[in-house]
C-alpha cells in the first residue's frame, strides 16, 4: 500500500509550522521572552491602536476563550496592554505596549531574513510564485460533493 501525497492544507499546515518554529527558535535565541504559536498569532492579527478580544477570536479563527488566554499571557509578560474603548463603555482594546512593539518589529525582521533563507533553498522565482499564487483572491469557499 502506498501513502498518499499530502494534500495542499496539510503542506500549508507543515509550511506555517517551519515559519513558526523558526521565528520562535530566533526569538529566543535573540534573548526575547519565549512565547507560544497562539500568542504570536495574536500579534499577527492585532491592530496597533487595539484590537477587541472578539475581534482578534474572529480573525484568528478560534474562540474568545483561546484569545483571552494569550493575551493575557501577553498582558504578564509586559508585551500587551488593555485599554477603554472609546466607542464602547463595555468594551475594551488590547494594543501592544512599547515593548510589544520593539518585539513585533524585531519578528517583523526576522520573518524578512527567514523567508530570504526559503528564497536561498528553493529560489527566488519559487517564493515569487507562491507569494503571488497566497495573495490572489480565491473567492468564496466551494461546497462541492465528494465523489
Amino acid at each position: 500500500m502506498t501513502t498518499p501525497a499530502p494534500n495542499l492544507p496539510q503542506l500549508f499546515t507543515e509550511a506555517k509550522r517551519w515559519f513558526d518554529d523558526a521565528l520562535l527558535a530566533s526569538m529566543e535565541g535573540a534573548g526575547e521572552q519565549a512565547v507560544t504559536v497562539a500568542q504570536a498569532a495574536v500579534f499577527a492579527a492585532l491592530d496597533e491602536r487595539g484590537t477587541t478580544i472578539s475581534e482578534l477570536a474572529r480573525r484568528m479563527g478560534v474562540t474568545r476563550q483561546t484569545v483571552h488566554q494569550a493575551v493575557h499571557g501577553l498582558i504578564g509578560m509586559g508585551l500587551l496592554e488593555q485599554i477603554p474603548d472609546p466607542a464602547s463603555a463595555r468594551s475594551r482594546l488590547i494594543r501592544p505596549t512599547g515593548e510589544g512593539f520593539r518585539v513585533h518589529h524585531r519578528a517583523q525582521a526576522a520573518l524578512a531574513v527567514i523567508e530570504g533563507v526559503l528564497a536561498e533553498r528553493i529560489g527566488t522565482d519559487a517564493v515569487g510564485a507562491l507569494r503571488q499564487a497566497l495573495a490572489t483572491p480565491w473567492g468564496e469557499p466551494p461546497l462541492v460533493e465528494a465523489p
